[in-house]
């Protein structure tokens, strides 16, 4: 299966993709950059990112709820942002 969840920018030039991907007969969790390339309609992928077994997802989202807490508790969130 290859499918984006989710993407956001990054800057003005690139983006974060969240997706399931398929690797040698296993889905895996991608979390990559995508890039313009000059000459180039679509984004391409780059080497920054993270790819992990699926087992591995109640561990990140662990860590994403840490990570929150975590940045609340610092107020270096300054307000929700509404679910898209």
């Amino acid at each position: 299966m290859d499918l984006i969840v989710a993407r956001f920018p990054k800057n003005k030039y690139e983006e974060v993709r969240v997706q399931i991907k398929e690797y040698r007969g296993k889905d895996l969790l991608d979390i990559r950059i995508w890039t313009d390339i000059k000459g180039v309609d679509e984004k391409i992928p780059t080497t920054k990112g993270v790819t992990m077994n699926i087992s591995h997802f109640y561990d990140l989202k662990k860590a994403v709820l840490d990570l929150e807490k975590v940045l609340k508790e610092h107020n270096l969130l300054v307000e929700e942002r509404p679910q898209e």
